[in-house]
């Protein structure tokens, strides 16, 4: 009787849907390299709004940078990625460094500064030149193998209209008129 009562509770059990958190890595893993998607990532936590006033693109010590909590989180993120199949990809990254340590913490494949990535927080009047030129970007991408874009709130909302946190990955398939969000991963 007792054996019959645990292989039912067994069986019960396998009827009960799988935690959250284990169904959004089954799907990571099935989106991860599909043709025509793009992983679009914001930079890990920094913390912060902006950047300083004396901000200069190549000293990291005039910009906002990752916190030890930041680092930790970008490497734990790639951990993620890697376990979903995405490896020996090309990362593409805004040339602010907390971006350019996040594209090198996930350990996915080389680094390569994507200016049309950096962030327009502080020069909202070249939003729109610069997001139709990475629509253009996406558009022309060859997307046979996984793309990793790892850059800025504003770029992801301007793109999508998604408010991004710190260290979240949207999956994105290209499409005739754009790009459409199909899945969304935050750290947890």
């Amino acid at each position: 009787m007792v054996k019959r009562l645990q292989g039912l509770f067994l069986f019960l059990c396998m009827l009960i849907p799988p935690p959250a958190a284990e169904a959004a890595e089954l799907e990571l893993h099935e989106l991860v390299g599909k043709g025509e998607h793009i992983i679009v990532m914001r930079h890990a936590v920094a913390p912060g709004v902006g950047d300083p006033p004396q901000f200069r693109p190549e000293d990291c010590a005039t910009q906002r940078n990752l916190s030890p909590a930041g680092r930790e989180q970008a490497a734990r993120i790639g951990t993620r990625l890697r376990a979903a199949g995405l490896t020996d990809t090309k990362v593409y990254s805004s040339q602010w460094c907390r971006c350019l340590e996040t594209a090198r913490l996930l350990g996915l494949g080389p680094v390569i500064e994507l200016p049309l990535l950096n962030s327009f927080f502080r020069s909202r009047d070249r939003e729109r030149e610069q997001m139709d030129g990475l629509r253009r970007w996406i558009e022309g991408a060859d997307l046979k193998r996984p793309v990793v874009l790892v850059t800025h709130q504003v770029n992801i909302t301007a793109l999508t209209g998604i408010f991004p946190s710190e260290g979240e990955v949207l999956v994105l398939r290209r499409e005739p008129a754009g790009v459409r969000v199909v899945a969304r991963f935050q750290d947890n």
